[in-house]
């Protein structure tokens, strides 16, 4: 195994990817950085779904390994809104400082534990031989009050780790990369790959 194609053409999230995979002896590759494009319809009903459709769409295509990942936000006082539809949460054009401040105003008037929310991300493996695997990592926290840090993306800055008395966008990154959902999902996932890789 030289390269791994990962499902998506995020670069804030390609660069955490990157940062994390550093020590595989492997080239990965963003879906643009293989010059793919497709259109994938994600219609499962949970996190695992939805990335492994998208990981055995592009292993289909390239008859490469690829990982695909899907996470987002749920908010418990919002019954878990928006989950799986975090991307696409008030339309997939909405801007997340639409998004966030849309959230901090229906949250108005709880305070502390009312406010809990985790990161969730599921990270899939589809491998050339027609099998896969899935990893789930989740980060725990709360909705701040307001936004808040630029080192991150999405809705990094109103997520506020008690633990750390910040959000994860005022995290340096090797920090973030050591406690967030991806960096755990890609962690318990490397160690899939690191077998397959021997």
């Amino acid at each position: 195994m030289d390269k791994i194609i990962f499902a998506t053409s995020n670069q804030g999230k390609m660069k955490e990817i990157r940062e994390i995979l550093k020590d595989l002896d492997v080239e990965v590759l963003s879906m643009k950085d293989a010059g793919i494009e497709a259109d994938i319809v994600e219609d499962g009903s949970t996190f695992e779904e939805n990335a492994l459709i998208k990981a055995r769409t592009i292993r289909d295509m390239t008859g490469c390994t690829v990982l695909a990942d899907d996470s987002g936000l749920e908010v418990d006082a919002l019954n878990k809104e928006p989950g799986i539809y975090s991307a696409r949460y008030m339309g997939e054009d909405t801007s997340y400082d639409v998004k966030n401040a849309n959230i901090i105003e229906r949250l108005s008037g709880l305070e502390g534990e009312e406010r809990s929310a985790r990161f969730v991300c599921v990270i899939a493996a589809a491998f050339p031989d027609g099998t896969d695997e899935t990893r789930r990592g989740t980060i725990e926290g709360q909705i701040g009050f307001e936004p808040a840090g630029t080192n991150g993306f999405g809705y990094d800055p109103i997520f506020y780790v008690p633990e750390f008395g910040c959000t994860t966008a005022q995290l340096e990154s090797d920090q973030k990369n050591a406690i967030s959902h991806r960096g755990k999902a890609l962690r318990a996932m490397k160690e899939v790959i690191r077998q397959r890789v021997v």
